[in-house]
């Protein structure tokens, strides 16, 4: 459970520290990107969770996502349509249904330890 998490926060300092700005012509990019990179932690988080974490699933996964995301929004490019808005679907729902998950999961493990009936 650790490595994503700590991945994602050692990212956030890193950005803060070493602040960057984009060229206009990348912000899709970066974006879908991002979303990439959150999808593979909520994704990694969750398997965390349910004692299912493979790291090299969570490393393919973060790269294989990245790759996609960035081939689709560059063909959109060329093409002239918003392939990006895609994948950015695509990741956006992933992480809320990964956010969910976790969520449940969660709230029955409190349950289950404290043994209270919290419905």
């Amino acid at each position: 459970m650790w490595a994503p998490l700590f991945g994602l926060l050692l990212g956030i300092a890193l950005g803060l520290a070493f602040p960057f700005t984009f060229p206009l012509a990348y912000t899709r990019y970066v974006a879908v990107a991002i979303l990439a990179a959150l999808d593979s932690v909520f994704g990694g988080l969750r398997g965390s969770i349910e004692e299912q974490f493979d790291p090299v699933i969570f490393i393919t996964g973060f790269f294989s996502n990245a790759l996609l995301a960035a081939g689709l929004t560059y063909l959109g490019d060329r093409l002239g349509v918003e392939i990006y808005y895609a994948a950015l679907f695509a990741f956006g729902v992933r992480i809320f249904q990964n956010l969910a998950v976790m969520r449940r999961h969660l709230v029955e493990h409190f349950r289950r330890r404290l043994g209270a009936n919290l419905h």
